[in-house]
């Protein structure tokens, strides 16, 4: 908290779109509240700040900020987007750079003032184009889930990738930290599933493990389509979350199928089993909870269930490679506006000369957006705009 700022530093500031700045800073009002968005020093920072004041009470609020800041450029521009999160365009940055998203209304900001009494904030890197929704595949032990992963592993070995869990506990033999674990002090790991940027945890014999937000974003960043594999209850807070997937359930054709399934494997002892056939009827039944499996594939044979796994993630025959896409990199200057038509942002880059005549103008589309905090915002799209018909080309979308 603070003093009221004096009148001729908030009138500095134009809210809306095509915001004009002062110094490194933006301001946004959004109901009661003004956003101050940048730097007042570019050397003092390195990274964008943020600062709330509040017109109700006349004082300065500095919230609690979630998620990765974006590093300060020489300049950049804010579009309040419907009234929950701002989009900031930096100046002086690539388009794989420039797009970022202050959430401060959206549910996860809710979520997070409830945990921590306070106001919060949180940054969303912006990517352009689209990636294909991760899995996730349950189904209790003995069910044939890591055989059909596997199959799909071998088949398509360029188009899938898993994410790699956390975990407090010590690393075993020859195990590598972030291959086969992200090795993490509990301490840490609390304080970040207490930020939300876990999608599931569980506590095992006095350990954490889990599967954060960002090992799911890496894999997707990597042009794959990223694999949980993962029990009920963890599939039940992926459900909750933010992550658009596709979530399978996949189940035996009876229990006792299954239960000769695992006294097939003459690998466990008798109170092990018992203890895995205890929890494999809960989890058969919590599979049946309506509205958390988009599918249910009954695993009686593994061809045929293979099979029907590929027609539900639409991998046609042929098809052996991840369908990329790179989007085209294009430079942002520091000296830009920007308007706000619908679901567009149009972006005027300035002096003709800084790019070729027909290219210093774009719209970032906005329509199919996508994710969001604690995760990056993807769905984004660029397109030239024609300044001869002044309309948005969409021939011309750089992907």
């Amino acid at each position: 908290m603070g003093e009221a700022p004096a009148d001729s530093f908030l009138g500095d500031f134009l809210n809306g779109v095509d915001l004009k700045s002062k110094g490194q800073e933006t301001a946004i009002c959004v109901g009661s509240k003004i956003y101050v968005i940048g730097g007042a020093d570019i050397e003092s920072t390195s990274l964008v700040e943020v600062r709330i004041f509040d017109k109700s009470s006349g004082e300065w609020i500095n919230p609690i900020v979630l998620g990765t800041k974006p590093k300060l450029s020489n300049g950049h521009s804010a579009v309040l987007l419907n009234g929950d999160r701002i989009l900031v365009i930096k100046g002086n940055s690539n388009s794989d750079d420039c797009f970022w998203f202050l959430e401060v209304g959206t549910p996860f900001i809710g979520e997070q003032e409830r945990t921590y009494g306070n106001e919060v904030v949180a940054w969303s890197k912006g990517v352009l184009g689209n990636v294909e929704k991760p899995i996730v595949i349950s189904g209790p032990s003995g069910v044939g889930k890591g055989t059909l992963i596997s199959k799909l592993m071998i088949e398509f070995p360029s188009m899938f990738g898993f994410s790699v869990s956390h975990t407090t506990r010590a690393p075993r033999e020859k195990e590598q930290n972030g291959i086969h674990y992200h090795f993490s002090d509990r301490s840490v790991m609390e304080s970040d599933i207490k930020d939300g940027k876990f999608l599931e945890f569980a506590s095992v014999h006095g350990n954490l493990y889990g599967t954060s937000v960002e090992a799911v974003e890496v894999v997707a960043d990597a042009g794959k389509r990223c694999i949980l594999d993962i029990d009920v209850q963890g599939a039940r807070s992926v459900r909750a979350s933010s992550l658009d997937a596709i979530f399978i359930f996949i189940s035996p054709p009876s229990f006792e199928e299954l239960e000769k399934r695992l006294r097939a494997r003459a690998t466990e002892t008798e109170e092990q089993i018992q203890k895995r056939l205890r929890n494999a009827r809960a989890e058969l039944e919590q599979g049946k909870s309506a509205g958390l499996f988009d599918h249910i594939l009954v695993n009686d044979d593994l061809e045929s269930c293979y099979e029907n796994l590929k027609k539900i993630l639409g991998l046609t025959e042929g098809v052996k490679t991840a369908r990329k896409t790179y989007p085209e990199l294009v430079d942002l200057p520091m000296e830009h506006s920007v308007s706000k038509i619908d679901q567009k942002i149009l972006i005027n880059c300035g002096a003709a000369e800084y790019h070729k005549a027909s290219n210093n103008m774009y719209a970032l589309d906005l329509s199919l957006l996508k994710g969001g905090a604690p995760g990056r915002t993807r769905g984004l799209n660029l397109y030239v705009v024609n300044p001869s018909t002044d309309r948005v080309n969409g021939d011309n979308q750089l992907s």
